[in-house]
This record gives C-alpha cells, sequence and structure tokens, in this order.
C-alpha cells in the first residue's frame, strides 16, 4: 500500500510538472502581462537577422576589406571541414542528429543546473547546462536573454524562463531548418574573440584558412574558444587554450574520431598559429578603404541600408595587381627620400619660412591644432600650466619608422615633433577611357598617418597647371610650334603694392632663347607660361580649369598660370589629364562599379559623369605637347628611364612649387594616367633647395616604378604602344621640326607683341 501511494504520488508530481511546463510554454509564447519577455515572430524565424560584414572587392574580386560592428562573414555548411564538423559536434552536441532542438538528457543534466542555481538565488551558473547546438543558437540569434518581461528579473525564476523560451525557439527553428543549415547557421553566429565572429572570420584570423581547410588542432582551439573567447585566448592565455585544446581534443578521442596515437600527436604539436585582426590600418588600400568607406556611409544613409550590418558587397575598380605596385612603388621612393631628407637636415628642425630660418614656436603653434591638445583644454578649462603638464608626460608607445615600428618612451609633444619631420606622399592611376581608377596610395602609413593626400589633401600645384594653360591656347587657335621668347613678362596690378606682377624662371634668369610652346612646356618656363596667360587671361585659364574638372575654386589672378591661384588636389590634377587621353571628354574618376546585397542581388551600379570639355584635336595635340617633357631638349622628364619610352608614347609633366615645398608628376601613356605628390604635412617642411625638393627627383621616381612593374607584369595586359590618332585629320602641323626652328625676324616681330617683355 505504501509503495502505491508513492509511485501515485511520483506520477501524480510528473503529470503536475508536465501540466505546468505546458502550461509556461503556452503562457510564454503569448507573453501575457509581457511577464516574459517577447519571443521572434514567424518572420524572424524565416529569415533571421544577423549582422554581417560588408565586403570591398578589388576589381579583379580580391577581397580588400571589410566594413562592421562585428567582423562577421556568413559560410555555408558545404564550406566546412570535416575535421571542423566532428570537433564541434563531439565539443558541443554529440546527439545533435538524434534530438529535434532539445536533448533530453541533456535536460536533466541542465534541469540540475537550474535547481541549484534557483536555491542560491542565482549566485552560481550555469555551466554544463546541456543546451544544444539548436538552442545556442536560438540565443546567438534571437538574444533571448536580453528579450525580458517582468518575471524574468526575478533571481532564480527568470533563468528558467529565459531557458524556455530557448527550448521554444530551438523547436520552432528545427522545424524551418535542416540539420546542415542549423549547424552552419550556428558556427556564423558564434563569437571567438579578437573581433571575430563566426567560423570564416575565425579561421582567417587565427590560421589564415578557410573554414574548408581547418584540421583537427584547429579546430580544437576554435571550438574551445566559443564559450569562453577571451580566457581560452590562444595569443593571450596560451596555458589556458593548451588546457582547454586537450580537453576538446579528448573528446574526439572519446567518441572515436581520432586514435590515442593521433590525440598524443595533436596534443603535444603547437597551435600552428598565423594570428592577425583585421582592421582598417592593415592589408591592401588602407586609404582608399577609408575614401570609400566615408562615401559609403552617406550613399547608406540616402539608400535605406546599414554599411556595417547588412553585409553589402561592394565591386570597385581598383585592380590588386597594381595597388600593390603602387604601394610599393611609394614604399621604395620614400624610404630612399625620407633618409636623404634626414641627412640632408641632420639634427636641425626642417619647418623653415620662405628666407629658411627656423619657424619659431613650430611645435607649440602645431600642438594647439591637435586633437589631445583640444581634449586638456577643454578638461582644464583651458588652463595652459596644467595643459602642458599633461602634453609634457611621458609614456611607453610604439611609433613608426621605415625599419618597421620600434617601442620608445615619448610626451605628446616628443610624438608630434618626431612625426612632423616625415615627408609624405600621395599617388592614383585612373584607366583614363573607362575613368576606372585603379590604384591609389593616399600616405606612407594609415596607422601612423591618417591624411588622405589624393583627394582630401590639397595644394599649389606648381607646373602640372601649366598644361591647362597650354590646352586653351591650343584650344584657342594657338600651335604647339607657336614661337616665343623666354624673357620677363609683367602684368600690371593697379592698387596693389607691388603695382605688378612679373614671375621669376626657377633660376632666377631669363634667357631670351626664342623657343615654341611645345618646348617651353617641357622646359617648364615660367615667363612663356605667363606670356601665354595674359595673351589668354586668368579668367580662361580658370574657366579651362573648371572644365577639366578642377574642383577647386581656383582665382583667376595673374599667378594662377603657375599654380599659385589656389590649391589642388592631385584625384583632380590627374582627372584632368586623362581628358586629354580620353579625346577630349572629360571623364569623372569614380571607384565603384555596383553594390550587391548580401544574396548577390544588385542594388545600384555606378557609370561615370561625362563632358565634352576639349574638341579632339586639341587633346591629341595636348598629348603631342607632354610627350616634349622627354623629347624636348631640356625638359624636365628626360630622366624617365629609356625603357618606358622605347615603342611607347609617353607624356609627362613635373611641378615643383615655391622652395620646393611640393613636389609633382603626372605620366600619360594609352593605358593609365598616374600622377605622385611628394611633400611635407606642412607646406614649411622641405628641402632647403630647389635641386632636391624638385617633382623630378621626389615625385617622378614613384611613377616610373610603378609603370615599369606594370608592363613587366604580363598579366596585367597593359602593353606599351601609341598615343590613339584623331578621327579626323590634325588641320595644323605639330611637327616642329618641319620649320627647321628658324623664326625669320619678319615672323617674329609680327607675332611677338613686344608690350609683353619687361
Amino acid at each position: 500500500m505504501k509503495n502505491k501511494n508513492i509511485i501515485l504520488s511520483l506520477w501524480l508530481g510528473f503529470i503536475i510538472v508536465f501540466i505546468f511546463i505546458l502550461f509556461l510554454f503556452f503562457s510564454i509564447q503569448k507573453n501575457h502581462f509581457n511577464l516574459y519577455g517577447e519571443l521572434p515572430s514567424l518572420e524572424d524565424l524565416e529569415k533571421p537577422k544577423s549582422e554581417l560584414s560588408s565586403e570591398l572587392y578589388s576589381a579583379d574580386n580580391i577581397i580588400l576589406g571589410k566594413y562592421f560592428r562585428y567582423n562577421r562573414t556568413p559560410t555555408g555548411y558545404d564550406e566546412l571541414s570535416d575535421e571542423l564538423i566532428e570537433t564541434i559536434l563531439v565539443t558541443e552536441d554529440i546527439r545533435y542528429y538524434e534530438h529535434s532542438g532539445i536533448d533530453l538528457r541533456g535536460l536533466i543534466r541542465a534541469g540540475y543546473g537550474v535547481f541549484k542555481n534557483i536555491i542560491t538565488l542565482g549566485q552560481t551558473g550555469l555551466e554544463g547546462g546541456g543546451s544544444t547546438i539548436t538552442q545556442q543558437l536560438a540565443k546567438n540569434l534571437f538574444k533571448t536573454r536580453k528579450m525580458k518581461g517582468k518575471l524574468t528579473e526575478v533571481p532564480g525564476i527568470g533563468i528558467f524562463i529565459v531557458k524556455l523560451k530557448e527550448w521554444i525557439v530551438a523547436i520552432q527553428l528545427e522545424k524551418f531548418y535542416t540539420k546542415k543549415e542549423i549547424l552552419s547557421m550556428y558556427l556564423n553566429t558564434a563569437e571567438f574573440g579578437s573581433n571575430a565572429y563566426g567560423i570564416k572570420v575565425a579561421s582567417d584570423t587565427y590560421f589564415k584558412k578557410s573554414p574548408s581547410e581547418i584540421n583537427y588542432n584547429e579546430a580544437a582551439i576554435l571550438v574551445g574558444l566559443i564559450n569562453k573567447p577571451t580566457k581560452y585566448n590562444p595569443i593571450y592565455n596560451p596555458e589556458f587554450a593548451k588546457r582547454k585544446r586537450t580537453e576538446v581534443l579528448y573528446n574526439l578521442y572519446k567518441y572515436n574520431k581520432i586514435n590515442r596515437a593521433k590525440y598524443d600527436s595533436l596534443n603535444s604539436s603547437s597551435f600552428g598559429l598565423k594570428y592577425k585582426v583585421e582592421n582598417q590600418n592593415v592589408g591592401m588600400a588602407t586609404y582608399f578603404r577609408t575614401v570609400v568607406k566615408n562615401y559609403l556611409v552617406q550613399w547608406s544613409k540616402e539608400n535605406g541600408y546599414d554599411l556595417f550590418a547588412d553585409g553589402l558587397k561592394i565591386y570597385t575598380t581598383i585592380n590588386s595587381t597594381l595597388q600593390k605596385y603602387a604601394e610599393k612603388s611609394v614604399e621604395n621612393q620614400m624610404k630612399k627620400l625620407q633618409l636623404l631628407f634626414d641627412e640632408h637636415w641632420e639634427n636641425k628642425n626642417p619647418w623653415i619660412d620662405e628666407k629658411g630660418f627656423e619657424i619659431k614656436n613650430f611645435i607649440s603653434n602645431s600642438i594647439k591644432r591637435s586633437n589631445q591638445y583640444k581634449f586638456y583644454a577643454k578638461k582644464f578649462n583651458k588652463d595652459s600650466l596644467k595643459i602642458y603638464n599633461e602634453l609634457k608626460k611621458r609614456k611607453k608607445m610604439k611609433v613608426f619608422t621605415w625599419n618597421g615600428e620600434v617601442d620608445t618612451i615619448f610626451s605628446a609633444i616628443d610624438s608630434l615633433k618626431y612625426y612632423k619631420r616625415f615627408l609624405q606622399a600621395g599617388f592614383i592611376s585612373i584607366e583614363p577611357k573607362s575613368g576606372h581608377i585603379k590604384a591609389w596610395v593616399g600616405g606612407i602609413n594609415h596607422k601612423y598617418f591618417k591624411y588622405d593626400h589624393v583627394k582630401q589633401g590639397k595644394r599649389q600645384p606648381g607646373s602640372t597647371i601649366k598644361p591647362i594653360v597650354y590646352a586653351a591656347a591650343i584650344d584657342n587657335g594657338y600651335s604647339p610650334c607657336y614661337p616665343a621668347v623666354d624673357a620677363p613678362v609683367v602684368f600690371e596690378l593697379p592698387g596693389q603694392d607691388p603695382p605688378y606682377w612679373r614671375p621669376d624662371n626657377h633660376n632666377s634668369k631669363w634667357s631670351g632663347e626664342t623657343m615654341t610652346l611645345r618646348k617651353a612646356m617641357a622646359k617648364s618656363v615660367n615667363s612663356i607660361t605667363a606670356f601665354m596667360t595674359k595673351k589668354l587671361t586668368p579668367n580662361t585659364v580658370v574657366d579651362y580649369a573648371k572644365k577639366l574638372g578642377i574642383s577647386s575654386d581656383l582665382e583667376p589672378v595673374p599667378a594662377v598660370c603657375l599654380g599659385a591661384g589656389g590649391d589642388v588636389s592631385l584625384f583632380d590634377l590627374v582627372g584632368a589629364y586623362s581628358t586629354f587621353i580620353n579625346r577630349g571628354v572629360w571623364t569623372e574618376p569614380f571607384f565603384i562599379s555596383r553594390i550587391e546585397d548580401k544574396y548577390g542581388n544588385l542594388i545600384q551600379s555606378f557609370v561615370p559623369k561625362k563632358i565634352e570639355s576639349l574638341n579632339e584635336e586639341t587633346a591629341y595635340i595636348m598629348l603631342h605637347m607632354l610627350k616634349g617633357s622627354k623629347e624636348e631638349e631640356g625638359g624636365t622628364a628626360r630622366g624617365l628611364d629609356p625603357t618606358l619610352t622605347s615603342n611607347n608614347d609617353v607624356g609627362a609633366k613635373t611641378g615643383t612649387t615655391q622652395n620646393a615645398s611640393d613636389g609633382w608628376f603626372i605620366g600619360v601613356t594609352k593605358n593609365l594616367v598616374s600622377g605622385a605628390w611628394v611633400g611635407g604635412d606642412d607646406r614649411s617642411i622641405r628641402f632647403r633647395n630647389w635641386v632636391l625638393g624638385q617633382g623630378a627627383r621626389t615625385a617622378m621616381p614613384i611613377w616610373q616604378e610603378y609603370m615599369l612593374d606594370a608592363y613587366n607584369d604580363s598579366t596585367l595586359n597593359i602593353n606599351k604602344g601609341q598615343f590613339d590618332k584623331p578621327t579626323k585629320t590634325i588641320s595644323i602641323e605639330i611637327d616642329c621640326n618641319k620649320y627647321n626652328n628658324i623664326v625669320p625676324d619678319s615672323l617674329e616681330s609680327s607675332i611677338i607683341d613686344k608690350s609683353d617683355i619687361f
């Protein structure tokens, strides 16, 4: 009788518990009075949302970088190695293929954990709680622990409700998805530490592999990271990581996935890490990626997307091989140039005024523009003593050198003074006919120097503006063979002090030589450029600059012809020169070809804006003029490697601003128009003489190495050749040799305005 009562009591208890659980299941789904918090909707289950990285691709389908809050890229079941699948199952859910979301055996173990949690009022955790992979996916996808109701705040009861909610969602997930889909979804949503979310990113971060290549050793490390990514991080906690790996490997042995010998071998092996955390400062095209990000943030806002969560695929015009060559060329030249610059200045400070004297208080004035100064000024209510006490505090830090990062002890002022001594550079290469930007290098190191010198930075263009002057002249009827005299030219400036402007040549001398416009541009003779500007008017020069895509507001002053009418970006200048190779059609340089959603559906494709800026004949004559820099005696690009011009048309223009603050070089070939700029972050940081700081020495070597690499790489299919001829016969003779370089006195007197000569 006693036994019957016990059995009856047990059955009664079981029925009561069963009915109570059923009631809870029903009540949780209805969420009466918001006691339990919400469950995901049917739509949420069918299309679960997970923040995905947006990926940036080159034109040749190489991934350049990602934009993310959580660095996650999805992968399918078929992309998982067998070793990885076996490892995750023996560790997380050995009966995965036997249950429908809830493992009853695991549930008993979990029940004990919940009971223990209740009686301790929530003071104990639920390690070993028996959650299935499907339950863990439910937690990862829908953040059920955060979707709280009134009862979920109650110690003990809350964790029980959360568990029930996870079970409900797990059962629903099993209805919607196959086991393979659930497993891959789980691995895609798991966190692995080091800003790696999902198995694909984790495999790449720790081992530089795809999930399909992961072996047992690597799988054991990755799976061990899932529950406690900080504690078991093999970089920061190798001892804990090793113990966890042993535990995971033992599970493989325990469930007969590997034998004892294999277990011992794996357990004694090294981690085999190839650790590299992805961020915007490492990898290819770092400056370019930042420029694109700034554009895409605005584009996403206007088009209803989240760049950092929607898994967009952005395809750019960049060629990864050309980008690699561009970065190499900049690095090689700037490393050598910095050494020369440091030797040139020895232990002296390189910030000097126009007379060559060191600028007093340069660093103290510069530090006031820094973010650190502004932070402390706000913190200490502009108390200078307190501000400078903080700025003078020395601390350990890593600093950039051309031989790699170096540990040192610097104050904020020391750091600023150190970095101000570095020369900077910018480089861009454009496919002129399409407008596709093929390479973009915005500076010497994105981690330490964020400022982009391709588009963000604008400087006086020096003599690189001169082809715009000559394009205006050719378009207005002048011939490249038109003779002009290298002599002083004066612009009257009534009401100004002095009341005139007379430009010097770079050597402050005038030869008195009569030369063609082609030769004058090739030799970069200031006086003849000024002479033509006086004939055309500065306003005409500014108008042509705008027609050729120069977006800066140039002042229509006489000095505009020598680059002193306003600052211009390298981006705009190279775009302007591309007009000459493109039969007079200015094609807006652009860097994105198309954007797709995470499923590969096209959202938007991009085409460049095109404007017919010059007639075809003028454009071709300008190419002929630009070739003069290499072909004419005294041309500023005569030093180019002859290999480049052998069986190949090359147009070029150097540029050097006053006091050699900026060095420029723009080169034009049938396939690519590319340009380089070199200078200090401040205009006062420069070589002391024009010879060392001229564009032919600072910027031209970057372009030269880049083009040699491009031509030598047969995979690029960038071939040498002649510039395309105009579709119509040119109406004037452009071969000045046919005039035998003789200008009769009678002709000279009729075509040269003597009033222009001072």
